[in-house]
């Protein structure tokens, strides 16, 4: 006989890696450019993405 996994839980993670895996991916040079600082409208609202002198992604309201 065999058992079958009927752990909510693991099927769960795997559907949370599956789709982990699938999210579509933007390269940062590809947003920012040569700028250090780009808008992104939101609901109505602005918020700005900058990138700090470490290197950092910091988004502000």
């Amino acid at each position: 006989m065999t058992e079958t996994n009927t752990n909510p839980t693991a099927k769960t993670a795997g559907a949370n890696a599956e789709a982990l895996r699938n999210r579509p991916r933007l390269n940062s040079r590809a947003l920012f450019g040569a700028q250090t600082e780009i808008v992104i409208e939101h609901q109505g609202e602005e918020y700005r993405l900058r990138i700090t002198s470490n290197g950092k992604l910091i988004l502000t309201k």
